[in-house]
């Protein structure tokens, strides 16, 4: 299993919390002109199509390409400022194996339209966690996202016909554990290290921000994020989060009764 050290978490919080900063001043410097270049775009189409002449036509066509490469890049800024400045977190009391039901469930559908088998196995009467159901969908979403990338993005060759992935909670040794779970290639050994960075990405088209993002959801709840790889067997990623603790009694309660046969102090 690959983890890492306190100290070492303490020094990417750290280098994190220094991008935050970084990242927030240099929006309104990346912002501005994205913003000047979408309204100009927008101007020049409205021009182009008042005398859309067959010239015009293949002009409005470059216009619509720069157009969304704008948004694109808007989309990809934004995504950058949220992982860099964290996350807005508000944990509660929750019940995981409810969140993991309701969050396959609707997934699912996905994964059977690719012929990708995902099977719930969920250790029964699991204490509560305290998390931030919202956010702990989302790292859930990009683990799963992930496993479905790994299986469906192999070569036709390469594949069995049995891709499956398990989505399992169980009790861990300091609270309550989520596994994804693939049958995949498994991560090459030079993305090893990598994979947790922002913008590092093995797939096509892939933002490189799905798994920092994860891990950085996780981390602010207080859990780890880790996992294990073998090659052309498959990818487990875990996830550990702290049990909630038990309520404690309101401050004007009455004492609780001596035991048997013990005298009221």
């Amino acid at each position: 299993m690959l983890g890492m050290g306190s100290s070492e978490n303490k020094s990417r919080q750290s280098r994190l919390a220094f991008l935050g900063t970084l990242a927030s001043g240099l929006a309104h410097e990346i912002k501005n002109p994205l913003s000047a270049m979408s309204v100009n775009l927008q101007m020049l189409r409205e021009d182009l199509e008042a005398n859309a002449t067959s010239r015009e036509t293949r002009m409005l066509k470059r216009v619509g390409v720069l157009e969304r490469e704008v948004v694109r890049l808007e989309e990809i800024l934004d995504g950058f400022l949220r992982f860099a400045r964290g996350y807005k977190l508000d944990p509660t009391r929750q019940s995981l194996n409810a969140l993991l039901r309701e969050v396959v469930e609707f997934w699912a559908a996905k994964a059977a339209a690719a012929g990708v088998d995902v099977q719930l196995v969920l250790e029964p009467d699991l204490p509560d966690v305290e998390i931030d159901a919202n956010y702990v969908k989302q790292a859930l979403l990009n683990l799963l996202n992930n496993a479905f990338d790994a299986l469906t993005q192999r070569p036709a060759a390469e594949k069995s016909g049995r891709e499956q992935i398990l989505v399992c909670s169980r009790r861990g040794k300091s609270g309550v554990e989520l596994l994804v779970i693939d049958n995949g290639p498994g991560i090459s050994a030079d993305a090893r290290t990598h994979i947790f960075d922002p913008y590092f990405s093995t797939k096509a088209g892939g933002s490189g921000l799905g798994l920092p993002t994860a891990r950085r959801i996780i981390e602010e709840l207080g859990g780890t994020l880790t996992f294990d790889t073998e090659l052309d067997r498959g990818t487990s990623f875990r996830i550990e989060l702290k049990t909630a603790a038990d309520p404690q009694p309101p401050s004007d309660a009455p004492p609780s009764p001596p035991p048997a046969g013990e005298p009221p102090r």
